[in-house]
């Protein structure tokens, strides 16, 4: 008995200091291993020893066997004691220990030996003993964990009535994270030839969910997040809907996710009279679908990254705080993927916060959430994350891009709208809101369009480093003055910043003259200009770039009607409406058109067809458009409508008005 525990003790010693790694193979014996040979050999030599004691002496020493590279005799003596016959139940964990290791170190050594025929069927039957001896071996490596968990904590509460420390984690060595590791590998690995284990996603799948269901213990915590996340990823990617199976359905015969080739059911081919305990009752919920199932897997996962996060910045901790986020930005990565699936961009965005405990000078999460602030509709949220990226990534332009777009967008009109109802409803608002933020509000629309100059500004004065994106920079600022000119009240200010946005237009034009938005925009500001016939000429110069842009032919038709060719005018719309028939802004125009050429009776006609559309499409039960977003377009829309169908010489001269209907939404960065 003592040299059966002093050779066991010695091999466990050489493997610390020595550890295995998976897939290199072991160099042979060792001066340190052939007192670990000695020992274990004195303790099979004595005839005294019990059956069991005998039986572990016989598994110690083909671990020995395997570590010094013999896999031939390691094979033969598991095979001489009966590995498969070794009982299961009423032993103590450490047995569970040997057995599971040893199922391990069975399955390493049939991998490392070659086939002795080249017959198909042969390696076939090779490959499915490997993989059921790992599947053994993490079936048992369960079971142990969750037995030796169980006596520790009754260890703890039989001495002591209070409750006593928390036990400390299991080290799980080489031999059982690979049973528990192992078979999955095996069976997601995509083979290149005949002789390579063939590819079955529904039984790798089905594995990744025994393991999951296990009772967890503090040991296979982190193994369970990494199983977890890498099952979601392959629900997500490699999953569709008709070939998913609900986890507590037996996995189809025959499945599309599958190698054609392969013969042979989804289900195991070995019992175990003692099997690892698993989560059961009632009220557990169970998923239905794949995108389900993957964002349950990916929620405990993020729960699991942020409690375990390491935060602390001082040096002896960086490896472990980079492995904590490389962890946490897979996990947001896939998270990312599964929520924009089902456009749950508010609860992407509420994830990604929760992330900002790992996002010091990390410009990825910073920027997912930034995109994901924007896609929910939090667009001031979104323009001060914006902001912390351009500071980690300053060459970058794309993202003040991004800003501008904000600002002079959703942003400013939302603004613009508030600035409205100051101004038409202002003596109930005073009855609730004091002086100063009336006043804030009054400001927010010309705030917004002053930040928007300063990104656009960003991105033109960048130099070299940003020269692609130049294009896209002063278009922005064209914008941006354009809208600055349409809030101004003064006269001189508006034809100033009219002359500003002229000027920007031109050099993006210049800069790319085959962007069509460009060409559009420059023809939109001659028009406010009243250039009229100038303005023609690059409407057209932008419908030879993108035939079918709505705006331009829009704006080109509303030239038309400036130059009073009203017949022209109406066939332009009408060739818009074929492609886009719901257009609001589109339809106004026809029935303003209408009106003058055809007669009331013929506009009376799209104005009904008007309201059968907004009925179909804007009712209060399809949530498509909020109501009032639907207002405020319209409102634009009317101004666009009214500010094109005049000549140059019966336009009011009250001051000039803007066709942009939501500009900031038709700017958009390069990628």
């Amino acid at each position: 008995m003592a040299e059966l525990l002093l050779g066991e003790s010695k091999l466990e010693q050489y493997l610390k200091e020595h550890p295995l790694r998976q897939g290199a193979s072991p160099r042979g014996p060792r001066p340190q291993l052939t007192e670990v040979r000695k020992h274990l050999t004195a303790a099979l030599d004595r005839g005294n020893l019990k059956s069991e004691f005998l039986q572990e002496s016989s598994l110690i020493m083909a671990k020995l066997n395997y570590v010094e590279g013999d896999y031939k005799e390691a094979l033969n003596i598991y095979a001489r004691g009966g590995l498969d016959d070794l009982p299961l139940t009423a032993v103590p964990p450490y047995r569970l220990r040997l057995i599971a290791e040893a199922y391990a170190t069975k399955g390493l050594c049939l991998e490392k030996l070659p086939v002795s025929s080249s017959t198909s069927n042969l390696h076939v039957d090779r490959e499915q003993d490997v993989i059921t001896c790992y599947e053994k071996a993490g079936d048992i490596a369960l079971l142990y964990l969750q037995e030796i968990e169980r006596v520790i904590l009754t260890n703890i509460q039989n001495r002591s009535p209070k409750p006593g420390p928390a036990p400390h984690d299991q080290e799980l060595g080489f031999f059982l994270e690979t049973g528990l590791q192992r078979a999955h590998v095996l069976y997601f690995k995509n083979g290149i030839d005949v002789h390579e284990v063939q590819q079955n996603l529904t039984r790798g799948v089905g594995r990744f969910r025994e393991i999951l269901r296990a009772v967890e213990t503090r040991t296979t915590q982190n193994l369970r997040m990494t199983i977890a996340r890498q099952l979601a990823e392959i629900l997500l990617r490699g999953m569709c809907e008709q070939s998913y199976w609900n986890p507590l359905e037996d996995p189809p015969c025959q499945s599309p996710l599958d190698d054609p080739l392969r013969k042979g059911a989804n289900t195991k081919t070995y019992t175990l009279p003692r099997k690892a305990r698993v989560y059961s009752g009632e009220n557990i919920f169970c998923p239905q679908e794949n995108t389900e199932e993957a964002l349950l897997l990916l929620l405990i996962s993020e729960s699991m990254a942020n409690r375990d996060a390491v935060l602390s910045r001082i040096p002896e901790h960086k490896s472990d705080r980079l492995i904590s986020l490389q962890s946490a930005s897979v996990v947001y990565d896939l998270l990312t993927i599964a929520l924009g699936r089902r456009g749950q961009y508010e609860m992407l965005s509420e994830c990604l916060e929760r992330a900002m405990k790992f996002a010091f000078e990390e410009f990825q999460l910073w920027y997912q959430f930034a995109l994901s602030l924007m896609a929910a509709g939090k667009s001031a949220r979104a323009v001060k994350v914006l902001k912390e990226c351009i500071r980690l990534k300053p060459d970058d332009a794309t993202i003040p891009l991004l800003a501008a777009k904000l600002c002079v967008g959703s942003l400013h009109w939302e603004c613009a709208s508030v600035d409205e109802r100051d101004r038409t409803d202002k003596r109930e608002l005073e009855l609730v809101l004091t002086p100063t933020l009336l006043y804030a509000k009054k400001g927010c629309g010309t705030g917004k369009l002053e930040e928007a100059e300063k990104f656009a500004k960003t991105v033109v004065d960048a130099g070299e480093k940003t020269s692609e994106f130049k294009a896209k920079g002063y278009l922005a600022l064209g914008l941006t003055y354009s809208l600055q000119a349409t809030d101004a009240s003064l006269r001189g200010m508006q034809e100033v910043l009219q002359r500003k946005a002229l000027l920007a237009f031109q050099r993006a034009h210049s800069l790319s003259p085959t962007d069509h938005q460009a060409a559009f925009y420059l023809a939109l500001q001659l028009a406010i200009s009243r250039q009229i016939p100038e303005a023609l000429g690059y409407v057209r110069q932008a419908l030879q770039l993108q035939g079918d842009d709505a705006n331009s032919l829009h704006l080109l038709a509303l030239l038309l009607s400036a130059q009073k060719h009203y017949h022209d005018a109406l066939n332009i719309i009408d060739m818009a409406l074929s492609e886009y028939p719901e257009n609001f802004i589109l339809l106004f125009s026809k029935v303003k058109v209408e009106s003058l050429c055809r007669g009331p009776d013929e506009a009376l006609l799209t104005c009904k067809h008007m309201l059968q559309i907004w009925k179909s499409c804007y009712n209060l039960t399809n949530p498509r458009l909020c109501p009032c977003h639907v207002s405020s377009s319209l409102k634009s829309g009317a101004g666009t409508v009214g500010s094109g169908l005049f000549s140059a010489e019966q336009r009011p001269q009250a001051g000039p008005t803007t066709p942009l209907d939501d500009a900031g939404a038709d700017l958009a960065p390069c990628s």
